[in-house]
């Protein structure tokens, strides 16, 4: 099975939920099942019912997360050579062919992709066109609306 590519500070955040999760949540819901446990029958028990369902939610979590980073290669992009190669980490100032936008992305892992905080998952189209290019370099995009032509204006190791 190959390694995922996760960047420190994803693999930071992943951690951090797992310590909530195992510190905070877990004792919480124990504490909930047990209270719910001394109200009697636990067949017409809704309370015992939800916390039971909660635990359930909270250790698959745990085990998500636990599995993640145990197949996760953490790449700290700024110990990588700055050479102005596009590769997993690194940020990407782009300037459309089109209309001379300039947007700026992060690629990073799957699990840490969200387009509105410029974080764009290296499985992703963009991400694909970028890799292995440099500044200067203009890279094509298929999208929905047709092949897209973006300039890396930027690469940056941050």
């Amino acid at each position: 099975m190959s390694k995922t590519p996760l960047t420190v500070r994803g693999a930071d955040k992943l951690k951090a939920e797992l310590d909530r999760l195992k510190q905070h949540d877990r004792p919480r819901v124990i504490q909930a099942i047990a209270e719910a446990r001394e109200h009697g029958d636990l067949k017409e028990n809704a309370e015992y019912h939800a916390a039971r369902e909660q635990q359930s939610f909270i250790e698959g979590r745990i085990a998500e997360i636990e599995g993640k980073l145990a197949n996760a290669q953490v790449i700290d992009v700024t110990s990588l050579p700055a050479n102005g190669k596009v590769v997993f980490g690194v940020t990407v100032v782009l300037a459309d062919e089109d209309n001379g936008e300039e947007k700026t992305y992060q690629i990073v892992g799957e699990d840490e992709a969200d387009i509105k905080q410029g974080l764009i998952s290296i499985q992703s189209p963009i991400a694909r066109a970028l890799i292995g290019k440099e500044e200067g370099d203009v890279a094509e995009v298929q999208a929905p609306g047709g092949v897209r032509a973006y300039e890396i204006v930027e690469v940056r190791y941050e």
